[in-house]
């Protein structure tokens, strides 16, 4: 099983000299210690991942001090984009990199981020696949006719050629057995995360999503990928890290918990967090942190942490996507990453590496 790097900032408001610190440091230890890829998302409006505006110019900036790591969008959120653009941008990634791009789409969920695309939520899901289809058929060097200013219908094709023949693409999903099996069906990976599922779920899931990839038109043998977004902070020390990481995880879930109860799905009305009262707010996120420290993310010791990993491969995970950025201290994260970095050694059966720590080496 293959382990990565993920961020999805909580706070994006400035609090710290660099906010991109985390990233630039956390791409370069990634690269130089046995890490997959660095995946960066796209998120809009909001204080909760606002950061990430844009994960082709965050992937960018990766290539620029990477030279192995794959550079991943997690995601791109296909309605809000034009096919076209995103084309060019992540080939331009894949130049940079010498070819290590690869996407993940989504079809997005908050209706205030459809302000820049209001035409496409109502049929988000379907424009999702739609477009990713396009973005890879352009990828390959295939053109597509549109119009251009004064009415005249033009092939078209993208560029700068990317350096891959072929792009890496997954579909993001929240959960949606729907959304497994039509990856599945599109020959696509798939990433998602145990914030709304639990691990036996997310099993049924993924055995459905793999069925759905052998009964694909034109299936070739590919037996799919799945990556499982987690948050990951490990230490020596069991109960020194669950008191590390509670006010940060917490405020987390907190942030997370009010924008989706703010938002407006599928048309429908959205609910005041503040109505719910601090008590019963605070009692939800009190039951989350105790539920996900424990059974969804790797957190806490490398001991307790590897049983948690290997079981997800046991249930069909190939990648873990740690989640790093949730709240902890650029300096305390990155003093982290030694730990993670014994975790993923003992995982793929390697031995330690002498001097693999973070220090200098960065």
């Amino acid at each position: 099983m293959d382990f990565s790097l993920f961020y999805f900032a909580n706070d994006s408001r400035p609090s710290e000299a660099d906010q991109y610190e985390l990233l630039m440091e956390g791409a370069r230890y990634a690269d130089r210690n046995g890490f997959t890829a660095v995946w960066t998302p796209e998120r809009h409006f909001h204080p909760f991942g606002g950061v990430y505006p844009n994960p082709a110019v965050t992937g960018a900036a990766v290539a620029a001090v990477t030279e192995r790591v794959q550079i991943r969008a997690g995601s791109v959120v296909a309605p809000l984009q034009d096919p076209l653009r995103v084309a060019e941008e992540w080939a331009v990634v894949d130049n940079l990199s010498g070819g290590r791009a690869g996407i993940s789409f989504a079809s997005g969920w908050h209706a205030a981020d459809f302000v820049l695309s209001p035409d496409t939520y109502q049929d988000r899901r379907k424009v999702l696949l739609e477009r990713m289809d396009l973005v890879r058929r352009l990828w390959r060097g295939q053109t597509v006719e549109l119009v251009d200013g004064v009415g005249t219908r033009r092939e078209v094709r993208t560029h700068p050629r990317p350096v891959r023949p072929e792009l890496p693409v997954w579909i993001t999903s929240a959960g949606s057995i729907d959304t497994f099996r039509a990856a599945g069906r599109a020959g696509a990976g798939l990433l998602t995360h145990l914030l709304g599922q639990e691990t036996e779920e997310l099993a049924e899931k993924i055995a459905a999503y793999r069925q759905a990839v052998a009964e694909r038109p034109g299936a070739d043998g590919w037996p799919g990928h799945v990556v499982l977004m987690v948050h990951t902070f490990l230490g020596e020390d069991e109960e020194e890290v669950r008191e590390q990481v509670r006010g940060p995880l917490s405020d987390y879930l907190r942030s997370s918990l009010r924008l989706v109860l703010g938002a407006r799905m599928d048309g429908a009305r959205g609910v005041d967090p503040g109505k719910l009262g601090e008590e019963n707010t605070d009692f939800l996120v009190n039951r989350a942190f105790e539920r996900y420290y424990d059974a969804g993310g790797l957190l806490g010791t490398v001991d307790r942490a590897r049983g948690t990993a290997e079981g997800f491969a046991r249930i069909g995970v190939d990648e873990v996507a740690c989640l790093i950025d949730f709240g902890l201290s650029t300096k305390t994260v990155l003093a982290g990453l030694e730990h993670l970095g014994e975790l993923r050694g003992l995982v793929q059966g390697e031995a330690p590496v002498a001097g693999a720590g973070t220090g200098g080496e960065l």
